[in-house]
């Protein structure tokens, strides 16, 4: 018998991380949903197999023990109606009084530290970075043992819940003072030798907000991620918005001891706030299109389009992660937080099908189902490649010796559309890759269709540029040719070849 894709125990190749990775969701404390047996109903419709942010405090959260007992009662229920899938709990950059003091430390965290045990809680301030510190008071540091302490703690409980992974927030920001990431290192490391032995299946992943966290060679963590970035479109009416290329994965030696040139990355639309209502009633719509995503967190932005426009961003940010980023993945959003309304209420989103089961829900099961059985292979086919290097530096063409250009940037008026300043032809945001044999690509989704113009400027100038429209080099924003995009979220590549000043458009 044929085991599935997604087995694993006490190691997690590759390609089972991507597994999950592939069909992954942000399910945003999930584990206290008010609606849990209808998201057990859309993860087996849809084939979620990873959900994100499903346990996990930020602030105020009540009794402890009452967390963890539910937290392990609902991931008992999402396990009995499908063993694969994995739950991820969160241990963030943030502590706050109350729900630090009243924990009593167990005796088997002085254990672990190697340390006398003792009869006391857990002691908020030792938590914190030392007076004075330019960051949040609400921030622990990691290079004091009661906050060690603190990670481990919440971390052995989660995995003893049947939580199998671990997003440990903005890691580069509580570590400031852990030079070396030495006591983030051993604490992860602590809590790996744990689960090895106490977790569902011998094993747990770690993430963060990071693009890179490499020590000596060896990578911290299985996976990097990040939210995406966004640049506001304001020439079409209502609240616009596209991605933006920036920094990918790093690589390193992974977890599993395998070397790894880009880590697998996984994007999110995350939340911070909700809607930011002195923005609506005090700015103007342009300078509230440049405060985060149209004055609120990327969430609460999304959730407030109509479904339509829901359902094309959902596609386009598909689209769009597995042609720019071929080690990159999206967690769609399952479950999130929206934040205070105007009346004050907190809201959150979910996927589900609006019903009397869910009757806050946004009706996107459909659209996710179609999604993961599209799967990413499809446009990986069409990717960038996953270098940031874009080549083409001091290579000569065989044939000629005439050097190749190390810098060939796409412009014209399609480029705020994919997050650049129009007609600019120094945009690193539209810069070619160099693919070998005097060939440059890049690879874009557009997210509506209809007629713009586009031109090739070799060497990142106005002086040396060639078009479809124009067989012969020329300067400046004239001579360009059309890029006809036929529908909303066209994958489109485009091909250089610079010596044969050839141009090929490919789109799907």
């Amino acid at each position: 018998m044929t085991a599935s894709k997604g087995y694993f125990d006490g190691s997690m190749p590759r390609e089972t991380l991507e597994y999950y990775l592939s069909r992954a969701v942000s399910a945003q404390w999930i584990t206290m949903s008010d609606t849990l047996d209808d998201d057990i109903r859309v993860i087996l419709k849809t084939g979620i197999k990873f959900l994100g942010r499903a346990a996990g405090i930020w602030k105020g959260d009540g009794d402890d023990e009452a967390h963890f007992a539910r937290v392990r009662a609902a991931a008992d229920k999402i396990h009995a109606a499908d063993p694969e899938v994995i739950l991820q709990a969160c241990i963030f950059e943030a502590v706050y009084r109350e729900d630090v003091e009243p924990v009593k430390v167990p005796a088997w965290v002085f254990e672990a530290f190697g340390l006398p045990v003792e009869d006391r809680f857990f002691d908020y301030d030792a938590c914190l970075f030392p007076k004075g510190t330019p960051t949040w008071e609400c921030m622990p540091d990691i290079s004091r043992r009661e906050a060690q302490m603190w990670f481990y703690y919440r971390g052995r409980r989660y995995i003893d819940c049947g939580c199998e992974a671990f997003h440990m927030g903005q890691i580069h920001l509580y570590t400031g003072l852990d030079r070396g990431y030495k006591a983030i290192g051993r604490v992860l490391e602590m809590l790996r030798a744990y689960a090895s032995e106490h977790a569902r299946r011998h094993k747990v992943i770690f993430d963060a907000h990071s693009h890179s966290l490499v020590v000596n060679g060896r990578s911290l963590l299985d996976y990097n991620a990040m939210p995406l970035t966004r640049f506001p479109v304001l020439d079409r009416p209502g609240e616009k918005l596209v991605l933006v290329r920036e920094g990918k994965s790093g690589g390193g030696v992974s977890p599993e001891g395998v070397y790894e040139k880009a880590l697998p990355f996984l994007y999110e639309y995350d939340n911070w706030g909700g809607r930011d209502l002195w923005a609506y009633e005090h700015q103007t719509y342009e300078e509230r299109a440049w405060n985060q995503w149209w004055g609120g967190d990327q969430i609460s932005w999304f959730a407030g389009q109509d479904e339509d426009a829901r359902n094309g961003f959902l596609d386009y940010t598909f689209k769009w992660t597995a042609v720019n980023n071929p080690d990159g993945f999206f967690a769609f959003p399952l479950m999130r937080g929206l934040g205070a309304g105007g009346d004050g209420q907190d809201r959150c989103y979910k996927l589900n099908d609006r019903s009397d089961a869910c009757p806050g829900g946004f009706s996107q099961e459909d659209a996710l189902k179609k999604i993961f059985e599209t799967g990413y292979g499809k446009y990986r086919a069409y990717a960038n490649p996953s270098m940031l290097d874009y080549g083409g530096r001091d290579i000569d063409d065989p044939e000629t010796g005439a050097r190749y250009p190390e810098k060939v940037v796409l412009y014209g008026s399609f480029q705020p559309y994919v997050g650049a300043v129009r007609d600019d032809s120094n945009s690193e945001i539209t810069r070619m890759y160099y693919i070998g044999g005097g060939r440059y690509s890049l690879t874009f989704v557009m997210p509506f269709a209809g007629e713009y113009d586009f031109a090739v400027s070799t060497w990142g100038t106005l002086s040396a540029c060639v078009s479809t429209a124009n067989p012969f080099p020329f300067s400046g924003t004239g001579s360009k040719g059309k890029l006809v995009i036929p529908a909303d979220n066209t994958v489109v590549r485009v091909t250089f070849t610079y010596m044969k000043d050839e141009i090929k458009v490919e789109m799907i």
